[in-house]
C-alpha cells in the first residue's frame, strides 16, 4: 500500500490510532496527548490490553456485554447463519427465519399491551424510530399539530439528532445547534438531592409530575406527541425512580393523550432485575425501545415495539399513505437477529434474569456498606445496575467542581489496579457488570474500588482539595 502525501507514515497499531481513527465521545485533543489503550481479547467478565495485562469490566463494554466476551453459543449462532444466508432485507415483504423468530420471542417477552416490532441497529436508531413511530401515529389520528416531546433533564437516549435532542447532556449538544424545536425536557428524579427536607418520596414524585403538567400545559397538551423516559436513569447518572413516580406520570399522560415510550435501551434484558425495567417499576408503555443486551452487543441489532393501539393507527395511514416510509438498509440482519437469539435462549436456558436480581442484591449489600466512607455520598440503583455518587462534602451533599474531573481520576485510578468502571458526570461511578457476574468477581470489584477511594482520598488530602 502506497502512503499518500501528507498523511504521516506510522507502524504501530498506537500511533496508527491517533494519526487515522476519530474516536467517538472523546476530547480529539487529549487523545493525540495520551493515545489508546489497545483492548487485546477478552473472555467472560474479563478483557485484557495488548500488554496482557486484564481488567475486570463492571459496565459490561457501555452497558451492553450481559453475556460477557467469548461466549462460544453467540459465536456458534452467528456462524451458523453466516453459512446459512448472510444479509437479506426486509423490506417489500421479505425476511428471514431469525428475523421472525426474533419478533416472535420479543412479543413473547414484552410488556403485555406490545404487538409488534421493527428492527434497527442501535439504540439511537430505535429511539430515533419511536419518535417518528409518535409523529405517525399522530398524523393517522388526525392530530398532526401533535409533534412535540417531552424527555427528562439529565436525559441519555442516543446520539442521533433526534435521539441526541431528547438528551439531555451539554456535550451532547455544543456546536450541534442541539436540541431540535419541540424536544423538551422536564425534572428528572433525584431522591439524593431532589428531595426537599420533610418530604416523602411519594410527594415528591408528585412534586415532580406537577413540574411535568406545568410543561404540558404551557405547551398545549394538543401539540405533545409523547414523553419518554427510562426506567432508571442511565448515562445521566444512573437515577431510580422515587415510589410512585411512574404510576402518577401514566396517569397524567392518560389524561392528556399523550404516548408513553420507555426507552429500554439499559434496562432492557434483566439489567434491573427483571426482564424489562418497564416490570420492574410497573409502566405499562405504549412504544418500547431495546438494544445492548438484545445480542449482548455481539452484533449490532436494536428493536422498536410498539402497542396494539399505536399499530392500528399506523397501519391505517401506511394503508392510506400505500406505505410506511420508514426502515434502514441492516434493520433485522439474519446473522444479527440469530445471535439475537441465541442470546434470549441463553437468558431463559440459564435463568439469567433471576439470576442478575440476586446477583443485584449481593452487589447492593456490597456497595452499601462503603456509603461510610468520606467521598462516598449516596449508592443508588435497582438489580445489576448501580451508582456510587462520590462528594467533597457528605453533611452539605457537595459536589466536587466538574473542572477537577473527581470522577474521571477515580475511574483512571479503577483502571490501573484492573478494575474498568465509568465515571458520570461529576463523579458518579457505574456498576454495571455482564448479567454472569460471579459473586467472588463482585467481591473483587468492591475490593478493588474501596483502595481506589482511599487512594484518592489520600491525594485529596495531601493536595488540599478537601479544604
Amino acid at each position: 500500500m502506497q502512503d499518500r502525501p501528507g498523511l504521516p507514515n506510522v507502524a504501530s497499531l498506537r500511533e496508527r490510532d491517533i494519526a487515522f481513527h476519530f474516536h467517538p465521545m472523546t476530547n480529539p485533543a487529549k487523545h493525540e496527548r495520551v493515545g489508546p489503550t489497545i483492548v487485546a481479547g477478552g473472555e467472560g467478565c474479563y478483557f485484557e490490553d495488548e500488554q496482557g495485562k486484564r481488567y475486570l469490566d463492571m459496565h459490561a463494554g457501555l452497558w451492553c456485554t450481559a453475556l460477557g466476551l467469548s461466549e462460544q453459543r453467540l459465536k456458534d449462532a452467528a456462524m451458523r447463519q453466516f453459512d446459512k444466508l448472510s444479509y437479506s432485507q426486509t423490506f417489500a415483504h421479505r425476511t428471514t427465519e431469525p428475523v421472525v423468530e426474533l419478533a416472535d420471542a420479543l412479543i413473547r417477552l414484552a410488556p403485555a399491551s406490545i404487538s409488534k416490532v421493527q428492527f434497527q441497529c442501535s439504540g439511537s436508531e430505535a429511539n430515533d424510530t419511536a419518535v417518528k413511530f409518535a409523529w405517525f401515529y399522530w398524523a393517522a389520528k388526525g392530530e398532526p399539530q401533535r409533534r412535540k416531546i417531552i424527555a427528562r433533564t439529565k436525559a441519555y437516549h442516543g446520539t442521533t439528532a433526534v435521539a441526541a435532542s431528547m438528551t439531555h447532556l451539554p456535550h451532547m449538544h455544543k456546536g450541534f445547534g442541539l436540541p431540535l424545536p419541540g424536544f423538551l425536557h422536564a425534572p428528572h428524579p433525584d431522591i439524593y438531592r431532589g428531595i426537599a427536607e420533610g418530604e416523602s418520596e411519594a410527594d415528591y414524585a408528585t412534586r415532580l409530575v406537577g413540574e411535568l403538567e406545568k410543561i404540558i400545559e404551557q405547551e398545549g397538551p394538543d401539540t405533545v406527541a409523547a414523553f419518554i423516559a427510562e426506567p432508571v436513569m442511565g448515562a445521566g447518572g444512573v437515577y431510580p425512580p422515587p415510589l410512585t413516580y411512574f404510576e402518577k406520570v401514566q396517569d397524567l399522560l392518560k389524561q392528556y393523550g399523550i404516548l408513553f415510550i420507555a426507552d429500554e435501551v439499559i434496562c432492557g434484558f434483566g439489567r434491573t432485575g427483571r426482564w424489562w425495567g418497564s416490570q420492574t417499576f410497573e409502566i405499562k408503555p405504549d412504544i418500547v425501545t431495546c438494544a445492548k443486551a438484545l445480542s449482548s452487543a455481539y452484533l449490532p441489532i436494536s428493536a422498536t415495539m410498539i402497542s396494539d393501539r399505536v399499530y392500528a393507527e399506523i397501519r391505517a395511514e401506511a394503508e392510506r399513505n400505500d406505505a410506511f416510509g420508514h426502515g434502514y438498509t441492516y434493520g433485522g440482519h439474519p446473522v444479527c437477529a440469530a445471535v439475537a437469539c441465541e442470546a434470549v435462549r441463553i437468558y431463559e436456558d440459564d435463568r439469567l434474569i433471576e439470576q442478575a436480581a440476586l446477583r443485584g442484591k449481593f452487589l447492593e449489600r456490597k456497595l452499601r456498606a462503603l456509603e461510610s466512607h468520606p467521598l462516598v455520598g449516596q449508592v443508588r440503583g435497582a438489580g445489576l445496575m448501580w451508582g456510587v455518587e462520590i462528594v467533597k462534602d457528605k453533611a452539605t451533599k457537595a459536589a466536587f467542581d466538574t473542572k477537577l474531573q473527581v470522577g474521571v481520576e477515580l475511574s483512571d485510578i479503577c483502571f490501573s489496579r484492573g478494575l474498568n468502571t465509568r465515571s458520570l458526570g461529576s463523579g458518579i461511578m457505574t456498576f454495571t457488570p455482564p448479567l454472569i457476574v460471579s459473586e467472588q468477581e463482585l467481591s473483587i470489584a468492591v475490593s478493588k474500588f474501596t483502595e481506589s477511594l482511599d487512594e484518592l482520598h489520600g491525594r485529596m488530602t495531601k493536595d488540599g482539595r478537601l479544604n
